[in-house]
């Protein structure tokens, strides 16, 4: 009789390790310490955060990683006509779409001597200001108010906290519909063109513009209440750095202006190259950029320590009740002056709706401009900071080289000075602790880091390993 095979115990698969969970050992232990974050969440893009921390507290390594694929617009926008190129460059990002197209009109315009008129200068600014606004709620509520409230994102807090929650819904939904009006759909905008607007709002849009910013205040108001209760949520941590932002002598600056810096002098936008000096690093698929340091800061935290002069009353009340006041060097704080921004943001747009309701809408042709080589330069202030175009254009108004510096890219540099400083402050946590307070600072900066993957020379590196990409821009 046939005997019957002994079953054999088959060992279980061991169930992979998630990329974005730290290697751990037991909490509170005395020991070295690993953070490994593949990739960060809540944020725009592909990030890591490497870290090790040796069993003395020493940091043996401190790393903030972009892996993500360059995406190569510049190249794209080669032997483009001029009436093409900021359609393009507005599918840089979905969320800053309106700021890539201005910035690139400015530039063409810069370029090709194309004076616009006044009320398209009004209704730039309108678009900007919506698109700062819609971000800016975005970032301010889904991304970081789950850090401060101890949960992993906003749905819970829809449970707990429904009034704050419908409240940001609602001031965000306006900047959607603010975004529309200006600029015929929420995201990446139809009828900003060189020269003008290929078609305008309406005097019943602005009016009904006008309503929902003023209804969104009470929100606004709310929030600022809000955050001031939890000013004692966000890590207490300085460090001081070169801030670099738009500057004008009149306005807050977001629109034009020049390009200003708390350690340097006051440059044209055409020189923006003598500012960012950008530089690569075998672990960023991104150029990095330092001016006066070894890095500098551009977004809302910047722009409201260069031009917190200029704010809006109401916003400048908000900042008091926040505590945030001008020279502030808490990275963490970044949101908070986006919180500001978006006061000022409402009651300015309220003025520029005014102003053209008084001027009245006229349908006007886009300028013309007389087709010659030139060369041009373009600089708005976006969500996450200054934000840079260059073209040089062709007898026949084609492109034959294209630049374009996202402000995330210049604020790679500072996030990893400011992960450098903040770790040994850190060293007495455990990993999982150590691991949110480092994804929170990364966070704070609100990174775009698709957007700041653009083209990058590769010729200074060797051609083993540490070699990215090879594209050698003529």
């Amino acid at each position: 009789m046939a005997k019957t095979p002994a079953k054999t115990a088959t060992a279980k698969p061991k169930k992979a390790k998630s990329p974005a969970t730290p290697v751990s050992v037991p909490e509170n232990v005395p020991g070295p310490k690993k953070v490994r974050v593949h990739y960060l969440t809540r944020v725009e893009g592909h990030g890591n955060i490497v870290v090790d921390v040796e069993a003395d507290g020493t940091v043996s390594t401190c790393r903030w990683e972009v892996p993500e694929a360059p995406r190569f617009f510049e190249a794209m926008l080669v032997g483009r006509d001029y009436t093409d190129v900021h359609h393009i460059v507005s599918r840089i990002c979905g969320i800053c779409a309106i700021g890539h197209q201005l910035a690139s009109l400015q530039a063409t315009e810069d370029a090709l001597n194309i004076n616009v008129s006044e009320q398209t200068h009004l209704l730039r600014r309108l678009a900007l200001h919506a698109e700062n606004l819609q971000s800016h709620l975005l970032h301010i509520a889904y991304l970081v108010l789950p850090d401060l409230m101890g949960v992993d994102s906003i749905l819970p807090l829809a449970q707990t906290h429904k009034e704050a929650v419908l409240k940001f819904i609602g001031a965000r939904r306006v900047s959607n519909e603010f975004s529309r009006l200006i600029c015929g759909r929420t995201t990446h905008p139809q009828r900003m063109t060189p020269g003008g607007f290929t078609m305008f709002p309406s005097t019943e849009d602005l009016v009904t513009l006008r309503g929902m910013l003023v209804d969104t205040l009470p929100n606004l108001d709310f929030a600022v209440d809000f955050f001031a209760g939890l000013m004692d949520k966000f890590p207490k941590f300085e460090r001081e750095t070169e801030y670099v932002a738009l500057v004008s002598p009149s306005e807050y600056a977001m629109y034009w202006g020049e390009i200003g810096s708390s350690r340097d002098e006051r440059r044209p936008v055409r020189q923006y190259r003598n500012v960012t000096r950008e530089y690569i690093i075998p672990t960023s698929t991104a150029k990095w950029t330092k001016n006066q340091g070894e890095s500098y800061m551009v977004g809302a935290l910047a722009r409201f320590n260069l031009n917190a002069d200029f704010l809006m009353p109401r916003a400048k009340a908000a900042a008091k009740k926040l505590g945030l006041k001008k020279g502030e060097t808490n990275p963490f704080l970044i949101t908070i002056a986006q919180l500001v921004e978006c006061v000022h943001t409402v009651e300015e747009a309220i003025t520029q709706v005014d102003e053209l309701l008084i001027r009245g809408i006229r349908e006007e042709a886009p300028a013309r401009p007389s087709i010659s080589a030139g060369r041009g330069a373009g600089a708005v202030e976006v969500p996450r900071g200054i934000l840079f175009h260059f073209y040089e254009y062709d007898d026949n108004g084609r492109i034959f080289q294209a630049d374009c510096v996202i402000p995330t890219n210049q604020n790679h540099a500072n996030i990893q000075r400011d992960l450098d400083a903040l770790v040994p402050q850190l060293s007495g946590l455990s990993e999982k602790e150590l691991e949110l307070k480092l994804s929170m600072l990364v966070r704070a900066y609100d990174p775009c880091i698709s957007c700041s993957t653009h083209c990058i020379d590769a010729r200074g590196l060797d051609d083993g390993a540490r070699s990215l990409v090879r594209f050698n821009r003529k």
